[in-house]
């Protein structure tokens, strides 16, 4: 009976849905306006919430609507397929805007965001007038009103351009678009070593020296001209395609000269706990590039054991591990690990300053003479046999001891080749003086 009824034509109240559909059609159109409604097809396939087959549906789905004469949206459609929830996409625009915000820095192209912490987003983008990829990492804006953070962020844009070697990632320039502050630098094309460790679980020993070897050089030029960086870890170490080693985020760094800063910063533990140095922990005002050793040692126990040399439930445990913890020996994890750069690491994690290294230079010069198979020079063994030639009427307080027990089976070995010949001597003279007595007899 409903097909014989004559349509009327719309009534007061149909009209009212056409009205909220035009409204709706008019917010639509604000959307669009954003750029979001545009790229909302490609957001939700490069985040994996669709397959282009599924979202091939959803726009013909969408055109049918609009011919009909209603209002809707890919959001509205996404929805309604269960293909997304709302919080997904609220969060989606979300990023959009903030990314299209970040894309109006003067002389360069966005291309994408690389990445984002809890200080910074870094995104690729192409310099226009040199033509060249470059990342640039941009201050977050809830950061931009605190003066601190501003000041601390330009200070390591103006740190990483005094800088200029190889291994270590290049500044080209600081500065202010709108409400962003950012920092242009090299683009790295590559991962980290965290992400070698992640991928391999630990690494090889020769790969290991070149990575330590490369962070070591860039640590020298960087502590040369003053600069520590207290924030060595593998996160901080980038490995390019050809297996080029960058240290990167000069965002900790201090000039030695900055007696303020130090003074200001006196108490407080700046740095990432797993790779901190003690004197770090403690707040010292005098931190040197000694500290950057340590977080390298810490870099490289982690590289080749596949762990971290203190672990706790929380920051301040571990830290009291850097403290006052015994070291586990990194052989006792990596059988495969030879002596001598055994001992390098161990030096680099010394606890007190005077019994690690005591620079970059001498580091590099250990790392060297390992590579090429050699014992290293100032990472010596913890047992001088040289101080091991002893009278046998020598009373036990005279004799020499070592600041440490020999650790290791290569070195019990070496101290006991040297007494068993005594003990075989010994028993002979004991023999013979026994056979000259029942003779005499």
């Amino acid at each position: 009976m409903s097909e014989s009824t004559p349509n009327p034509g719309p009534s007061k109240e149909s009209a009212k849905p056409k009205e909220s559909k035009s409204k709706a059609a008019e917010g639509s159109s604000d959307k669009a306006s954003t750029g979001f409604e545009t790229m909302l097809g490609k957001l939700v396939v490069d985040q994996g919430l669709i397959t282009d087959e599924e979202l091939q549906q959803c726009n013909t789905e969408l055109l049918a609507t609009r011919s009909e004469g209603e209002a809707g949206s890919l959001e509205d459609v996404l929805v309604k397929h269960q293909f997304a929830t709302q919080r997904q996409l609220d969060r989606l625009r979300k990023e959009f805007d903030a990314a299209k915000s970040q894309s109006k820095i003067p002389g360069y192209k966005i291309i994408k965001k690389l990445g984002a912490g809890a200080m910074a987003t870094v995104i690729l983008a192409q310099q226009k007038s040199l033509d060249r990829l470059v990342a640039i990492k941009i201050l977050p804006s809830r950061f931009s009103e605190d003066q601190n953070y501003v000041e601390r962020f330009y200070k390591e844009g103006r740190a990483a351009a005094k800088l200029n070697h190889p291994n270590i990632v290049h500044a080209y320039e600081v500065g202010q678009a709108g409400d962003n502050h950012y920092f242009v630098m090299e683009y790295v094309e590559g991962n980290t070593v965290y992400d070698r460790i992640v991928e391999e679980k630990r690494l090889g020993e020769d790969e290991a020296i070149d990575i330590m070897l490369q962070s070591a050089l860039a640590l020298q030029h960087a502590h040369d001209c003053g600069f520590v960086h207290r924030d060595i870890k593998p996160k901080n170490l980038m490995l390019t395609t050809n297996g080029v080693v960058k240290v990167a985020d000069l965002g900790l760094a201090r000039h030695a000269d900055d007696t303020d800063l130090a003074k200001a910063e006196a108490g407080r533990a700046y740095g990432t706990p797993f790779y901190i140095s003690p004197e770090q922990i403690r707040g010292a005002i005098n931190i040197t590039g000694q500290a950057d050793l340590y977080g390298l040692g810490a870099t490289c126990y982690h590289m080749v054991t596949g762990r971290v040399p203190f672990t706790g439930k929380t920051p301040s445990e571990v830290m009291k591990g850097h403290l006052r913890k015994p070291l586990t020996l990194p052989d006792e994890f990596n059988t495969s690990l030879s002596a001598g750069f055994c001992r390098v690491i161990e030096k680099m994690l010394e606890k007190d300053c005077p019994d690690r290294y005591q620079c970059a230079a001498d580091l590099v010069e250990d790392l060297r003479l390992v590579q090429q198979g050699e014992q290293p020079h100032f990472a010596k063994d913890d047992l001088d046999l040289s101080s091991l030639a002893v009278r046998i009427d020598t009373p036990e307080a005279d004799i020499p001891q070592a600041n440490n027990p020999p650790r290791r089976d290569s070195d019990s070995l070496m101290s006991n080749s040297m007494f068993v010949p005594m003990i075989i001597s010994i028993v002979i003279n004991v023999i013979l003086l026994i056979v000259l007595v029942a003779l005499n007899a």
